[in-house]
């Protein structure tokens, strides 16, 4: 008798766990334990290595980078064209996918997925002749020093596998938080992946946390309400495309992630959104491409999810062999367009507006009630009763912070120039050395008039919110320092790490914390005499002092600022206190 497990599993995949002898070469453990259990990073080496032993000339197995626990990460290029490099690829104007699974260890569908969807390609069994049209590049886990930190209950809001990877990496950093800082080497190793492949659709494979309902899989794609303007078409088309394939599949895809607006409460409905670049597919539309998180949903069972992401990485194949030389085409018309972006209007980041529409989402029976442990409000799901949902969702995504681009560029001075060299490397975009100094350039400065610090670490920064404006002004350019054109393909991308405002800046995430902290003071009686001074020799400033005292009581009640405000008109006073050092500029300097 065919056990009801395999008897599903036959049924979904054509595939059966009965016995090893069952299952054709290059399986994986996965498989072999009926979708109850996932190999350790052994295997993806020993798997990496077997499909290129097997299909000699059409798959290349590859180092792209060592963790810092000293293990490799292994990719696999995967084509029937011959394009099995970069340089090949791009020769022959070849769209390249890339695809990867573990970025958080823990979710690791997309490992097993990926490696079954890559087996009935290459077989013949899927999506063919998907592999005569494009490369596709295959990271099984991208967060391999996190795999293995191997575990029951890593994940305790996921049903299965039985043993699990670690959500974060060996540092403890959590790599989809960390595209735009880049400060895992893990994700630097990527990122230098990225910038050889230059891939036109990046998939990021994922599980979600989150409540019980029948959805199985949400799929959001960027970009759709981001980055340019008609690039956008694309990026709704594909993931128009792969939804259709999912539900004629028998799947229930949305196409944002499902997470409720109020904790725990299903009522509440949800929100849409555009994610900020240091996720995926919030960066990848900042270089004018195309990325698709998939999160299958984490109440279904392991045999369920790993269909639903082979499904996934199928209908992507599909897709991209039927329109994927079009879409090439206009993401480098995109990137064209990009270059003209200085002197114009751009979006650092997108919300939803207040506007909301019902939708009905299907969920399950559910009750309410105060709990004995915690003291709140506790959601029960009764799964055996099917139940629709009609609940508000806001998914008019409108532009948040916008600035006006530069003409020419941004200048980063001497001081910094090493650094931030090494970041503008990792992402591919260019700038030159300023070869002489500049005297009295007209450029302009970003002078915060409110600067504040997190509270509390995160990701090992404490991040700075700045306010202010860019103003006119004239500085001297000193010989080392860097000019950073707008006039380049990433030039969206470039704004996200320099303009001080984006949420993902060099400077949110804390890196010129240096420039708005005060270093120099003068003591109070110091400070007494020098206001005693400067209010005996200008009326003006008397005046004015008076006033505030009059007109501003916090002001009259803080002795710290009364005497702050004869510093700041001291000699003394730093000039450079609350000046951010990145300067833009309408020329470019010579």
């Amino acid at each position: 008798m065919i056990r009801p497990l395999c008897l599903a599993l036959t049924l979904a995949l054509g595939v059966c766990a009965t016995a090893s002898a069952d299952l054709p070469p290059l399986s994986t453990m996965s498989e072999r334990s009926g979708f109850l259990q996932t190999g350790r990073y052994d295997e993806v080496i020993a798997l990496c290595q077997s499909f290129q032993n097997a299909y000699p000339g059409v798959v290349r197995c590859i180092d792209f980078g060592r963790t810092p626990e000293g293990r490799p990460m292994k990719a696999l290029i995967v084509t029937r064209t011959g394009a099995l490099t970069a340089a090949a690829a791009h020769q022959r104007g070849l769209p390249v996918m890339l695809i990867q699974g573990g970025i958080h260890a823990g979710e690791i569908d997309g490992k097993d997925a990926g490696f079954l969807a890559l087996r009935e390609v290459l077989a013949g069994k899927a999506a063919k002749g998907a592999l005569d049209k494009q490369v596709l590049v295959f990271v099984p886990v991208f967060n391999v020093d996190g795999h293995e930190r191997f575990g029951a209950w890593n994940r305790p809001n996921q049903r299965g596998p039985e043993q699990m990877g670690w959500r974060t990496t060996a540092q403890n950093y959590n790599l989809n938080r960390d595209y735009v800082k880049a400060d895992a080497p893990e994700m630097q190793a990527m990122l230098r992946l990225v910038n050889e492949w230059d891939p036109l659709a990046y998939v990021d494979l994922h599980v979600t946390d989150g409540a019980k309902f029948r959805h199985d899989v949400a799929v959001q794609v960027e970009p759709v309400n981001s980055g340019d303007g008609d690039f956008r078409k694309d990026g709704l088309a594909l993931r128009t495309g792969v939804i259709a394939d999912l539900t004629a599949q028998g799947s229930l895809p949305v196409s944002f992630y499902p997470s409720f607006n109020v904790n725990d409460d299903p009522a509440s409905g949800f929100t849409d959104s555009v994610a900020p670049p240091r996720f995926s597919t919030g960066y990848f539309p900042m270089r004018n491409r195309m990325a698709m998180l998939v999160e299958t949903h984490s109440w279904k069972d392991y045999p369920t999810r790993v269909r639903i992401t082979r499904n996934t990485i199928v209908s992507l194949l599909d897709q991209m062999a039927a329109h994927g030389a079009s879409w090439l085409k206009d993401a480098q018309a995109a990137d064209q367009r990009a270059q003209a972006l200085g002197g114009q209007t751009v979006a650092l980041d997108y919300a939803a507006s207040a506007k909301k529409r019902e939708i009905d989402f299907l969920g399950y029976e559910y009750t309410r009630t105060l709990s004995d442990i915690s003291g709140a409000l506790m959601t029960r799901y009764d799964e055996s009763k099917p139940q629709v949902w009609h609940v508000p969702l806001a998914d008019d995504i409108q532009p948040g912070t916008q600035v006006v681009a530069p003409k020419a560029g941004y200048v980063v001075p001497a001081a910094h120039a090493a650094w931030v060299a090494e970041k503008l490397k990792l992402h591919g975009i260019r700038f030159r050395v300023v070869g002489s100094a500049q005297k009295q350039a007209a450029v302009e400065t970003f002078r915060a008039t409110k600067a504040s610090f997190g509270g509390q670490s995160v990701e090992g920064h404490q991040r700075l919110n700045a306010q202010g404006e860019w103003k006119a002004e004239v500085r001297d350019l000193a010989a080392g320092s860097l000019f950073v054109p707008i006039a380049q393909p990433k030039a969206r991308l470039v704004m996200a790490l320099l303009e001080p405002q984006s949420s993902d800046s060099l400077a949110a995430w804390g890196e010129f914390n240096n420039a708005f902290e005060q270093k120099e003071y003068m003591e109070d009686y110091v400070a007494e005499d020098v206001a005693r001074a400067q209010l005996a020799a200008d009326p003006a400033l008397a005046a004015e002092f008076k006033a505030r005292l009059e007109s501003d009581t916090d002001f009259a009640k803080n002795s710290a600022a009364r005497l702050q405000f004869f510093a700041r008109r001291h000699s003394s006073w730093d000039e450079r206190f609350n000046l951010y050092p990145v300067l833009r500029t309408d020329t470019a300097p010579r």
